[in-house]
């Protein structure tokens, strides 16, 4: 198995969970626009009294709260209008919250409506809506080979500098830092799945073969070319 096809077989087993990785390490989910899933499920929650629906997007942790927050807001909702619209804005910023907190994710508002998803969250989604995920494993195979590519030239290109050179070291370990992290988390995304941000320190610490007779190891180091 040569190495593009290896990156491939850990690719397709970990699509859906390596979208934020490959994105440049943010969480693009459109929870926290007014159109997205989160709020419409809260609107769905508020519109009939069954706040089961909105439920399955906040921890179990933070049911206490978001259960206080639904009684308050359908309270408030019944005393007009206006105070409808209060009630619901409090009630999805609460959600939002909630739900971005338990994917590890700070909340920074809400998102007007309409704003385009990033191209991975959109194929994402197409990809649960049609029951088929090819497409989408092809788009993150093609992000990973490019990332990957950029990865390791980048640090290859400065491997070779004169002992005693500082300054031309440095570049070459700040290069190999951030291509080693790159492998780590793709890797670990890839063969473990990807719950929200990954804490910090949480590194590869398996050994896997890279294809060729290469071996990535727990430093993510690669003795094969690409």
């Amino acid at each position: 198995m040569g190495w593009k096809s290896a990156a491939t077989t850990v690719l397709v087993a970990g699509t859906l969970a390596l979208t934020p990785l490959l994105s440049g390490g943010t969480a693009y989910a459109h929870c926290d626009t007014r159109d997205g899933p989160v709020v419409e499920a809260a609107q769905q929650a508020l519109d009939t009294g069954d706040q089961r629906l909105v439920t399955i997007w906040v921890q179990e942790k933070d049911e206490p709260e978001l259960h206080a927050a639904f009684d308050h807001a359908r309270k408030v909702r019944a005393l007009g209008p206006e105070a409808k619209g209060l009630a619901d804005e409090f009630f999805f910023e609460t959600v939002v919250r909630l739900h971005r907190a338990g994917e590890g994710a700070p909340y920074t508002g809400l998102k007007p409506a309409g704003l385009p998803p990033e191209p991975a969250v959109a194929m994402a989604d197409h990809a649960l809506t049609t029951g088929n995920g090819r497409e989408l494993a092809a788009f993150l195979e093609e992000a990973l080979h490019e990332g990957l590519h950029e990865q390791f030239q980048g640090v290859a290109a400065l491997k070779s500098y004169a002992p005693g050179d500082v300054e031309a070291g440095r570049a070459f370990v700040n290069a190999y830092v951030e291509y080693v992290h790159w492998v780590e988390r793709v890797y670990e995304s890839a063969v473990h799945g990807a719950a929200g941000h990954f804490p910090d320190g949480h590194t590869a610490s398996t050994e896997a073969t890279a294809g060729d007779g290469g071996t990535v190891t727990e430093h993510g180091t690669v003795t094969t070319a690409y």
